[in-house]
């Protein structure tokens, strides 16, 4: 893997984005202060930087090969929590909408 010859454009500048984000998430989350959409959508972030990593080449994909496996266990997770602190749905009424998850390609709210 030779990292010398320097990042594809936008490359460098992404991963600070990226990395500052993560910072500023860290530095404002505690136990209190999440919801579900931001876990899922932390969840999906990790997801994507492990895919994006993960081209660099095969032994690096061999080593982050489980933390997808690790963030759906967390979802899952998430998931059974809920189901058993909630209460039971009411019987009318519309079902909720699944939320639509981050797809591939997805450029970000300013691109």
């Amino acid at each position: 893997m030779d990292l010398t010859t320097g990042a594809a454009p936008g490359v460098e500048e992404h991963a600070d984005a990226a990395a500052e984000a993560a910072c500023r998430l860290a530095d404002s989350a505690h136990t209190t202060g999440w919801s579900t959409t931001a876990v899922e959508d932390t969840v999906d972030a990790i997801d994507y930087l492990v895919e994006a990593l993960s081209t660099l080449d095969p032994s690096t994909a061999r080593i982050l090969a489980d933390v997808p496996t690790a963030t759906a266990a967390l979802l899952k997770h998430l998931e059974q929590t809920q189901r058993e602190e909630s209460p039971a749905p009411p019987t009318s009424g519309s079902p909720r909408r699944e939320r639509r998850r981050l797809g591939p390609g997805w450029q970000g709210a300013g691109a």
